[in-house]
């Protein structure tokens, strides 16, 4: 009988029949698990608390022949408060599809899981602009995943001024306005000196300053731009939870 401990985040939830159900559960050792939760969904269930979508959680589990199933589990934090709020709850499962798409089964991800644990918490227990929040974990996911843009400078002539910088996406990077550098550069968009300063920080930073910056709206439109791009050319996938929220604002 095999057993595995690890601590873990309940990042997808199926039901199965009346009281059981599958999750999927991003784990600090194994990457993503999948495992079966028989009777979860009953109120009496003692799997029912660490189970819930974004649950951070101890897990005992039983290795069977097709997948694991949850023996037990202790909650270590719920992010109970991101249910209540719509917005940080969008935002949150935003989140989530992109870790789904990006984290293996069995493979171990520590940094990502970390930037992952660290941004909830930002979204739970902090009044952090939960857009800014996103689009700092977007931006040093990439990084992570070994996509981080040339952000010290014109990645062409090396100068570090950032008051004349644009964003390529075609040089993934900054280049200036010198004509050399731009020269039949069409994906380049002009961006704030505040905007390139942001970039840096959320690329170079220590994990625990991460957070630690406040921007503009018009630094964090720009922020938007530029991410909801490049992430879509890294990755090859158009998120498009958050237009939901766009439908909220319009109302």
């Amino acid at each position: 009988m095999s057993f595995l401990k690890t601590k873990g985040i309940i990042i997808k939830e199926v039901n199965i029949g009346e009281a059981d159900k599958i999750v999927t559960i991003f784990t600090k050792s194994n990457g993503k698990i999948s495992a079966s939760a028989r009777g979860a969904r009953r109120p009496r269930s003692k799997l029912v608390a660490g189970t819930q979508f974004l649950c951070y959680s101890d897990f005992v589990l039983f290795k069977g022949r097709e997948m694991y199933s949850i023996n037990s589990c202790e909650v270590i934090e719920p992010f109970y408060e991101i249910r209540n709020d719509i917005v940080r709850l969008t935002y949150s499962a935003h989140i989530v599809d992109i870790i789904n798409d990006i984290v293996q089964e069995n493979q171990p991800a520590s940094r990502t899981l970390q930037l992952f644990l660290n941004t909830l918490h930002m979204l739970t227990k902090t009044n952090r602009n939960p857009e800014l929040v996103t689009r700092i974990f977007e931006l040093r996911l990439l990084s992570i995943l070994g996509y981080a843009p040339f952000v010290k400078g014109c990645i062409s002539c090396g100068k570090t001024d950032t008051a004349n910088l644009m964003f390529s996406f075609k040089k993934c990077g900054f280049i200036c306005d010198e004509a050399g550098c731009r020269e039949k550069d069409n994906s380049a968009v002009r961006i704030l000196p505040g905007t390139a300063k942001a970039m840096y920080h959320i690329v170079h930073s220590r994990m625990e300053e991460l957070f630690s910056f406040d921007v503009s709206q018009e630094v964090l439109g720009e922020l938007g731009t530029i991410m909801r791009r490049y992430l879509r050319e890294r990755l090859e996938r158009d998120y498009t939870k958050l237009d939901f929220l766009k439908s909220l604002n319009n109302a």
